[in-house]
C-alpha cells in the first residue's frame, strides 16, 4: 500500500507541476485513481510540505485547491 501511495503522489506532483493549481475534484479526474489513494498521496505530499491547500469555510474537500509549495 506505501508503495501505490507513493506513485500517486509522484503523479500528483507531476499534474500540479504541469497545470499549477488544481482543485482534488480535478486530480481525482485526471488521475482517474481511488479516492482513497489520492487523498493518503495528497496526505503524505502535504506532511513532507510539498504542497500548499488553500479551501474556504464550508467547501467540499473536492473543492480544495493544491498548488506545488515553491
Amino acid at each position: 500500500m506505501i508503495i501505490e501511495i507513493g506513485i500517486v503522489a509522484g503523479e500528483i506532483w507531476q499534474l500540479l507541476d504541469k497545470y499549477g493549481t488544481l482543485r482534488i475534484g480535478e486530480i481525482n479526474s485526471k488521475l482517474q485513481r481511488a479516492e482513497y489513494l489520492i487523498l493518503m498521496s495528497l496526505g503524505w505530499l502535504g506532511r513532507e510540505g510539498h504542497i500548499v491547500v488553500e479551501w474556504k469555510e464550508g467547501d467540499l474537500y473536492k473543492e480544495y485547491k493544491v498548488t506545488l509549495r515553491k
